[in-house]
C-alpha cells in the first residue's frame, strides 16, 4: 500500500496525539517516519483518493495537531509516495532543505486575510467623492431614471470607480499588515474579494495583526476583512 505524507518535523517534540486518525473511510492511523532528525508524518493512503471535504479537513487536521507541537513543513493534499521506504529515502535526500525550512518556521504560523468591499458603503464613497457621478445620477433622476443608455453608462462610470477604489483598499490593508509579517504571499484571485493574501508570523505578533484589521474595518467603514488563522504555514514552504 502506498503511504500518504502530510508533512515533515522533528522527532520527539513532533509526538502525536494518542489515536490521531487522518484520510479515509474509515479514517486511517497517523504514525511517523523517523529518519536521523527528522520525522515524515504519515498515513497508509486510501486506493481511491478524491479531494473529498472530509479528507482535506483530515489532511489539515492532522497538521494542525503536529504543528501545536512543533515546527511542520505541510504537504500539500494529494502527497503520496509509493511506500516508507521511498519517504525514508526523500527524507534522506533533502534533509538540510528541511532542516532549514523547519529552523525558519520555527515559533511562527500563517494568518490570511481576505478583503472585500461592503457594497452599499463602497457606492456611497465612491459618489461622495465624484462630483460628476453626483450631476450624472441627478441628472438621471431629473428624467425620470434616464434612458437605458444613460442608466448603462452611469453603471459603467460607477464599476470603474469601484475598481479603482479596490485597488487603492487593496494598497491600504497591504501596507498596513506587511510590516507585522516575517513575509507576504498573494494568494489565488478570486471573485468574492479584491485582495487574498498572507502573512508568514511569529506567534507573538498574532494579537497586533488582528488588532490592526479590525482598525482597519474601524477607520474605513466599506472595508469588510476575513482574517484566517493560525494555520500551519502552506503557502511558505518551498
Amino acid at each position: 500500500m502506498s503511504t500518504y505524507v502530510y508533512g515533515i518535523a522533528r522527532p520527539g517534540r513532533a509526538t502525536l496525539p494518542e489515536d490521531l486518525t487522518g484520510i479515509g473511510d474509515p479514517p486511517l492511523p497517523v504514525r511517523l517516519i523517523v529518519h536521523d532528525d527528522l520525522v515524515a508524518v504519515v498515513s497508509d493512503c486510501p486506493g481511491q483518493l478524491r479531494p473529498k471535504r472530509r479528507d482535506l479537513l483530515a489532511h489539515q487536521h492532522v497538521v494542525t495537531e503536529t504543528g501545536r507541537r512543533a515546527p511542520v513543513l505541510p504537504m500539500r493534499f494529494g502527497s503520496v509516495s509509493d511506500s516508507d521506504d521511498d519517504v525514508r529515502g526523500v527524507l534522506t535526500e533533502h534533509a538540510d532543505r528541511y532542516r532549514e525550512q523547519l529552523a525558519k518556521l520555527a515559533g511562527r504560523v500563517e494568518y490570511n486575510v481576505k478583503a472585500v468591499h461592503r457594497e452599499d458603503a463602497v457606492l456611497h464613497l465612491v459618489l461622495a467623492e465624484n462630483t460628476g457621478l453626483r450631476t450624472l445620477a441627478a441628472a438621471n433622476r431629473a428624467e425620470g431614471g434616464g434612458s437605458y443608455e444613460q442608466r448603462l453608462r452611469f453603471g459603467e462610470l460607477v464599476a470603474q470607480e469601484v475598481r479603482e477604489r479596490e485597488g487603492h483598499d487593496a494598497e491600504l490593508v497591504r501596507e498596513t499588515l506587511a510590516p507585522l509579517g516575517e513575509r507576504e504571499r498573494t494568494g489565488p484571485e478570486s471573485s468574492g474579494c479584491f485582495l487574498n493574501v498572507s502573512y508568514l508570523i511569529e506567534e507573538s505578533a498574532a494579537r497586533r495583526l488582528l488588532d490592526e484589521a479590525r482598525r482597519l474595518e474601524k477607520d474605513h467603514p466599506h472595508l469588510e476583512l476575513t482574517v484566517y488563522g493560525p494555520l500551519p504555514p502552506y503557502s511558505f514552504v518551498e
